[in-house]
């Protein structure tokens, strides 16, 4: 079966999955279209995935902090861990500078909550990880270098 064909029914099969969920009051319309369409998770560099979130001025901030290992062993699962002390924290986005798709994950973080998270995610090769914070609308951004002895992604 050649590539397109399987991209095809991979994008039919999810896209009906989601219909089905709607369908059948599990999910409400809106959030089968929601997670159809994420902007951001297609692009294949780090600047567009920013450009795609709304993100190319974001700036560095004291109250943003980031923790990752210095060196992976094995990058299958690589502990990531973003607090934000910034007020007005609405969401949280991870990206990966050299993974062949940058972003890794986005969080929205209710009004009241603590806007701190952490996941495991895999890396490609060594790379910045970069965590990306919006706050009151405005976007902030944190890195840290992580080498990679064993590529995660492959």
């Amino acid at each position: 079966m050649d590539q397109k064909r399987r991209q095809l029914l991979h994008a039919v099969g999810g896209l009906g999955v989601l219909g089905l969920l709607a369908t059948a009051g599990l999910i409400s319309p809106a959030q089968a279209q929601a997670a159809a369409a994420r902007p951001g998770f297609d692009a294949r560099e780090l600047n567009a995935a920013l450009a795609a979130l709304g993100a190319q001025e974001a700036s560095a901030s004291a109250e943003l902090s980031l923790a990752a290992p210095d060196i992976a062993e094995v990058a299958n699962a690589v502990s990531v861990e973003v607090k934000s002390r910034l007020p007005g924290t609405d969401r949280i986005a991870i990206l990966v500078e050299k993974n062949p798709f940058p972003l890794a994950a986005v969080f929205s973080i209710p009004e009241g909550t603590q806007p701190e998270v952490i996941t495991r995610l895999k890396m490609a090769q060594s790379a910045d990880v970069v965590a990306l914070v919006r706050a009151n609308g405005r976007f902030h951004i944190a890195r840290k270098a992580v080498i990679v002895t064993i590529s995660g992604c492959g």
